[in-house]
């Protein structure tokens, strides 16, 4: 089966000029023009157009799909897999909101009740979701199943306060680190209100606290390059810097 720009952009929801632009920027070009200049786009470029969209839908910037389709590695079958799990776990999660306004609607109209942390529930899996599927295998193998459990747990406990407590405690440590880095030295009384605030932030969702931990996690901050470039996109060298705070905090080195 074949099909012109506007059958195509037809039973795939997709303008004209949508397809028409994917094939100027090289990311689905059509199998081939006809003798009147159209657009003919086959099986192949269906399929392909499929996973665009698929990843559009995951939030992907068309210059990332880009690379990922156009890789000559690139398996099809794998990718629909993947989707399929990203889109259940999406799935799960739009789930878990709706249920959350649906309570709050109710509670509103006075049909029931709902707990305070309840309100918070879907937010919280969220953080939890979107960590484990960044970090979760590494901080698993690091720290074991048990204990990362017992953090989600913990997370998923918290009440309305304790919840804006946290978010709150997050932003004032970002801000203490952006002026503490201006000084240049970890050991500075800011550099070092920086890590015990880090400390506080932590102990939100982590069972227990241990120094040779906290020094461990801030070692992961160098060596994991997604965590560097988390805390250096504003000012490079700012995940050094935490850690060296944080280890001189808590008076344990793991690595220059």
């Amino acid at each position: 089966m074949e099909y012109t720009v506007q059958k195509l952009g037809a039973i795939a929801g997709v303008s004209t000029r949508t397809l028409r632009y994917y094939d100027e920027i090289g990311i689905l070009k059509p199998a081939r023009k006809n003798s009147s200049g159209y657009r003919i786009y086959g099986k192949k470029e269906v399929d392909k157009l499929q996973q665009i969209l698929f990843y559009r839908e995951l939030g992907l910037e068309l210059e990332g799909i880009k690379q990922i389709i156009n890789d000559p590695h690139f398996d099809g079958p794998s990718a629909l897999k993947k989707h399929r799990e990203q889109l259940l776990a999406k799935r799960q999660q739009l789930d878990l909101l709706i249920n959350n306004v649906e309570n709050t609607i109710s509670a509103a109209e006075g049909k029931s009740k709902m707990a305070d942390k309840e309100k918070f529930n879907g937010f919280k899996k969220k953080l939890i979701e979107d960590n484990e599927k960044q970090y979760g295998e590494e901080i698993r193998e690091k720290y074991g199943d048990e204990t990362v459990d017992a953090s989600n747990a913990k997370m998923m406990n918290m009440t309305e306060a304790q919840y804006t407590e946290f978010t709150r405690l997050g932003e004032e440590l970002q801000d203490t680190l952006a002026k503490a880095f201006k000084t240049g030295d970890p050991a500075s009384d800011l550099a070092q209100k920086t890590a015990d605030l880090h400390k506080q932030w932590l102990m939100f969702t982590w069972p227990s606290y241990s120094k040779e931990a906290h020094a461990g996690l801030a070692q992961t901050y160098v060596d994991d390059g997604r965590f560097t470039a988390y805390y250096d996109k504003e000012q490079p060298g700012t995940a050094r810097f935490l850690r060296d705070a944080i280890h001189i905090y808590t008076g344990i080195s793991r690595s220059p």
